[in-house]
């Protein structure tokens, strides 16, 4: 039997989540700004709280429940699946010349931006482009925008791809992979300041689990099952 006391403290971790360590000094940059700004003229202090808890918000890092199972592609990111298309991968990533399922994930400044490994195993390929700061929303902005690529490989030696991609607002991509790092499924990995896109890239004849328009939690969401011969998905708005 679940007591009072326990059902009060779950519904306080629906609100209360942790703060990604990245953000502090932000948060803690609004906050000087909200005082400061407050000596000069009192509205504005509050104008500067509410940026401040807008500030923490954005970098909220909660828990996830990562499904296991062998094969299970997870998302990386929260946010609306924007578009899946056959595209030929970056040669950075090294999966090859042919055209490969890409799925992208569109992230808005409300979402939460921590990025998560998709899958169990060990990154064979890592490297950075700069580039421009286009809307993230945009196809070109796979081509054009400053992006984090990194290649996966599990233990079975299926390989796929996974791009941090920068936003309209977005300034700053961290990453903490390195080649020839072991990797498991849902475990944090970097994150995107401030908006911004994530693309995966399937091994070949792996289709999606997931439609355009979706909405998927990082860690959470199923994207694929290497392992399965399910046919893509078809989706409707209801």
């Amino acid at each position: 039997m679940t007591s009072r006391s326990d059902q009060g403290a779950s519904a306080l971790d629906t609100v209360i989540v942790p703060v990604h360590r990245a953000g502090w000094p932000f948060i803690g940059a609004f906050a000087l700004a909200a005082v400061l700004l407050g000596l000069v003229w009192t509205p504005l202090f509050w104008i500067g709280l509410v940026a401040t808890a807008w500030c923490v918000f954005f970098f909220r890092d909660p828990p996830r429940v990562t499904p296991l199972g062998a094969g299970l592609v997870v998302s990386p990111a929260d946010g609306r699946v924007q578009k899946i298309a056959e595209v030929v991968p970056p040669e950075e990533l090294e999966l090859g010349a042919e055209a490969l399922t890409r799925i992208s994930i569109f992230l808005n400044v409300f979402d939460v931006h921590i990025n998560r490994v998709p899958v169990d195993g060990r990154v064979i390929a890592e490297a950075y482009r700069p580039g421009k700061f286009v809307n993230a929303a945009l196809d070109k902005a796979s081509e054009e925008n400053e992006r984090q690529l990194v290649g996966l490989e599990t233990a079975a030696g299926q390989r796929l791809g996974l791009i941090q991609i920068a936003g309209l607002v977005a300034r700053r991509i961290v990453c903490e992979l390195e080649a020839g790092q072991s990797v498991r499924a849902g475990e944090r990995y970097g994150l995107i300041r401030f908006g911004s896109r994530v693309d995966v890239f399937l091994p070949p004849g792996v289709a999606p689990l997931v439609v355009v328009g979706q909405r998927a939690i990082g860690g959470e969401t199923v994207l694929a099952d290497l392992g399965s011969q399910e046919p893509a998905r078809a989706g409707e708005v209801r």
